[in-house]
């Protein structure tokens, strides 16, 4: 008996998500095991070893979750849904990608820049191995941003598209989104953060690029500054200011920033919507 996987598309949204989620975990559940076996015989147990085989699985899952979205496509919506989800125009995507990462990369270093003002942080010389970070952290922020903004505001956000408001599927996806990295100090700026990706989304018409580069400059920015030790906190002020264990997510200072980049966003995401309802 052949399953019709086009009825799928008729399932309300939490049976959707579910069972995708469902799929890609058997799917990669099988790959994982041996991954972390093979990696512990060669390597032993040891937190290296354990380091590797979360980037060798995790890798395997992003792999697969690009496969299976590729099969989504095909055979439950019968639509190229990574054009969908906001992967076109290449020209006019890379633009937009270059302004978020300018944008993102941006404003945390001005962020930070305007707590050394204040005498917050200190600024350091960079030290002999800073371009090498910054090459590495500026290839891994590519990569995060890429997969996180194809999974948070490509799929997940046109599964909730499908049967919600605009707004329930900000308020939903930003939600998740959070919730995903962890319940933390930085819980509420990253629900602002997944707005502001959701809004850079829309305010592009659909296009990913804004969001992948904003993602992957404020991520390259907090590696630079964390990894590269660019600053130094002086503890002169609580850290629930300047941000808790160090990360700038997690105190006034990054959610005030944020809120004053999701104003912005926000903006520019209901102008391109009243421009569209124009036409």
């Amino acid at each position: 008996m052949k399953f019709n996987f086009a009825a799928i598309s008729h399932r309300p949204t939490p049976i959707r998500i579910g069972l995708f989620v469902l799929m890609l975990f058997l799917m990669w559940l099988p790959l994982k095991i041996p991954i972390e076996w093979a990696i512990s015989v060669i390597y032993g147990v040891n937190d290296a070893a354990r380091n590797l085989a979360s980037i060798f699985t995790y890798i395997v899952l992003y792999l697969e979750f690009i496969i299976l979205v590729k099969f989504w496509g095909r055979f439950v919506y019968h639509e190229p849904l990574f054009r969908v989800y906001g992967l076109s125009q290449p020209r006019q995507s890379f633009r937009n990608f270059l302004q978020g990462l300018a944008i993102g990369l941006g404003s945390l270093l001005l962020m930070f820049a305007l707590q050394g003002v204040f005498g917050w942080v200190q600024w350091q010389i960079p030290s002999s191995t800073f371009a090498r970070i910054a090459l590495e952290g500026g290839l891994m922020a590519i990569a995060v941003g890429f997969v996180e903004e194809l999974l948070f505001r490509g799929w997940l956000l046109n599964e909730l598209d499908r049967d919600y408001s605009p707004q329930i599927s900000l308020l939903v996806s930003s939600v998740v989104y959070a919730a995903v990295h962890g319940f933390r100090p930085q819980f509420f700026a990253l629900v602002i953060l997944g707005s502001i990706l959701v809004w850079a989304k829309r305010a592009t018409r659909g296009r990913l690029g804004l969001s992948i580069g904003f993602h992957a400059g404020v991520v390259w920015g907090y590696y630079l500054v964390n990894v590269g030790q660019l600053v130094t906190f002086t503890n002169q002020v609580p850290a629930w200011v300047t941000g808790i264990d160090r990360n700038p997510l997690a105190g006034i200072v990054g959610i005030s920033a944020l809120s004053a980049i999701a104003f912005f966003m926000r903006s520019r995401a209901l102008h391109n919507r009243s421009t569209e309802l124009r036409h």
